[in-house]
């Protein structure tokens, strides 16, 4: 579960894909995230999107998305570039303009993110798990989260903005290479074990075998992030649900407010885990903002910068600190 290797499950993911369930239990399931893991999988192995494919066709820049195509062409997709779902049917007018804007914009982008387009009435199953309220709905995926969205038709200069700041904010506009061009990265045997270790859910294992590389070599560019995500678990899991509860009626205790973080972060919570500490931050001063502040910037690096909330979140803190 090594964050940056190809093929290889992502520490990152579980924690922002862990369910609510696993919250209501007291406990992170890292179960509940393996099929991630196998989306992530899957597009090292998948051909980039081809902007030279007709429309429709599996690949393309723009393509039809069924429920039996959703996994593949949507959640597997997006862990290579962002994917735009737009969500229309044949009765809707507003539809019908948004949509040939989205497909040339689509075009244009040259296979740096994928139109992924939906019929509400044919899949109303994804309609549903969606929540889709009114139509059109646009809502943009990356790394298996849903990370923007709209509702309604927009002008075109409106809808640039929206795939510009998306694709600036996760894949940077780079267009991932075809499966033969990037060449092959050595494993390292040393994560083997902290992967099993994560695999069967034993984190203090986990923990140990990261560590032990880097105590070997402290520069390891793999085994950092993937200890302070270990770790992430680690609290978040020892936390529990109750540290929610504490929390709320400890508003001024920041060591409280972490653990409740910690806790939301390690469920999936990412919004929700920022905004309480952005709170602390702007209701405190002096060693208690400091505390705050400094956790609050370690748990963007766990998520990572490329995730869109992290930037918004960073804005929020600047505004609170100056």
């Amino acid at each position: 579960m090594q964050p940056t290797r190809p093929a290889r499950p992502d520490p990152r993911a579980q924690a922002q894909q862990a369910q609510m369930a696993a919250a209501m239990a007291g406990a992170v399931d890292l179960a509940a995230v393996k099929a991630r893991s196998e989306a992530a999988q899957r597009a090292q192995s998948a051909p980039p999107p081809d902007a030279s494919a007709p429309v429709g066709a599996p690949g393309a820049a723009v393509v039809d998305v069924s429920e039996a195509t959703f996994q593949a062409e949507v959640l597997d997709r997006s862990f290579q570039v962002p994917v735009v779902l737009d969500l229309w049917a044949e009765w809707c007018g507003p539809c019908k303009q948004l949509s040939p804007v989205l497909e040339r914009l689509a075009a244009e982008g040259g296979g740096s993110w994928v139109l992924a387009k939906v019929d509400v009435d044919a899949n109303p199953a994804l309609a549903q798990g969606l929540r889709v309220q009114g139509i059109p709905a646009v809502k943009a995926v990356w790394q298996g989260q849903l990370v923007a969205e709209f509702t309604g038709a927009i002008p075109e200069e409106q809808a640039r903005q929206f795939v510009t700041e998306l694709v600036n904010a996760t894949t940077g506009g780079a267009v991932p290479a075809g499966a033969g061009d990037e060449p092959a990265v050595a494993e390292d045997p040393r994560l083997d074990e902290a992967e099993a270790a994560l695999e069967r859910g034993d984190l203090a294992a986990a923990e140990a075998a990261y560590q032990a590389i880097l105590d070997a070599e402290p520069d390891h560019p793999e085994a950092g992030l993937a200890l302070k995500q270990v770790q992430l678990f680690r609290r978040a899991e020892e936390a529990g649900p109750d540290a929610l509860a504490a929390a709320d009626v400890a508003p001024d205790d920041v060591a409280a407010q972490t653990r409740a973080a910690d806790f939301l972060l390690g469920t999936g919570n990412i919004e929700a885990a920022f905004d309480r500490l952005l709170d602390v931050v702007q209701r405190t001063a002096g060693e208690d903002r400091d505390r705050a502040r400094t956790h609050l910037v370690e748990l963007f690096s766990i998520v990572g910068d490329a995730d869109p909330r992290v930037s918004a979140a960073r804005r929020k803190l600047a505004t609170a600190l100056y």
